[in-house]
């Protein structure tokens, strides 16, 4: 059984540019003043605390994202030993720095310091969740768990700058081989890396670029092939068990979720439809 007062840590050794803790019960974690040489992104999930960074101090609560810049020195502890949990994202500032310039938030590729040290906005705080629930998630691909943080920290460094986020170039030719790549490897496990090594963009533009002509991001693209790809099989008779494993799903009950989240019906449950479809035109020959 685990120890809510003991911090979980995410890592994942091709994701070496970011590191995810979680805390259940902060009333057994208390911090002196400190920093770190990453960029860091905290959520507050549950009760209050005192957030001090360098010359502020803010009392925040759950719902709230904390934002501390590297070197730059802080600490968060609960207040009058209340119940508080918390999620924090610590990100490289060399990655984070590229992904900044990338999207030509940066003028040039040296890091610049955030100003926003908070930001309450339910809709980021949301999004920042589903992130760190993905990355915490072992049945969770490695392309999707890099979508997902590229997709998520992209937007939030539009957002934080105050800019908009410029319509990606339409592309086709590039792009279409992409996606032709995706379904011709998707029983396999493609990585964010090589799919930007394919297409020369930076894997913020690549999701956003693919997601724009697509409608998915490529990690979509690719579950939605495999979906596709299930169904045909399950039409030719091919047992459930086998055409999970065939189409790179971790397991069945992956599979089973995967299909009902996209057809509102489980592979068992459309196999069925099939045969009383066969069945009904059967009987009325």
């Amino acid at each position: 059984m685990n120890d809510p007062s003991k911090p979980v840590f995410w890592r994942d050794w091709r994701m070496p540019h970011v590191e995810l803790r979680k805390v259940d019960d902060g009333r057994k974690v208390c911090y002196a003043p400190h920093s770190h040489t990453q960029w860091s992104l905290g959520a507050i999930t549950e009760g209050q605390s005192t957030f001090l960074y360098r010359h502020d101090q803010f009392q925040v609560s759950a719902g709230t994202l904390v934002i501390m810049n590297p070197d730059w020195v802080h600490a968060c502890n609960p207040i009058d030993n209340k119940p508080w949990s918390y999620l924090m994202l610590y990100i490289d500032s060399d990655w984070l720095t590229s992904l900044r310039y990338e999207a030509g938030l940066l003028d040039t590729p040296r890091w610049q310091d955030i100003a926003t040290a908070t930001l309450s906005d339910p809709e980021w705080y949301t999004g920042y969740c589903r992130m760190a629930e993905c990355l915490l998630d072992s049945e969770r691909e490695l392309l999707e768990k890099q979508t997902v943080t590229v997709e998520y920290l992209t937007a939030l460094m539009f957002e934080l700058s105050g800019q908009a986020a410029p319509p990606p170039p339409k592309t086709p030719d590039t792009l279409q081989a992409l996606a032709d790549y995706l379904k011709a490897n998707s029983a396999l496990e493609v990585s964010l890396d090589t799919l930007c090594e394919r297409s020369g963009y930076s894997p913020g533009h690549l999701i956003r670029s693919f997601k724009h002509y697509f409608g998915l991001t490529p990690h979509a693209y690719l579950i939605n092939h495999r979906v596709q790809c299930g169904q045909r099989e399950l039409k030719r008779g091919k047992p459930i068990a086998d055409t999970s494993v065939d189409l790179g799903f971790a397991d069945q009950p992956h599979f089973q979720r995967t299909f009902k989240k996209l057809l509102a019906a489980t592979p068992k449950q459309y196999r069925q439809s099939l045969l009383n479809q066969q069945k009904d035109t059967t009987c009325g020959e």
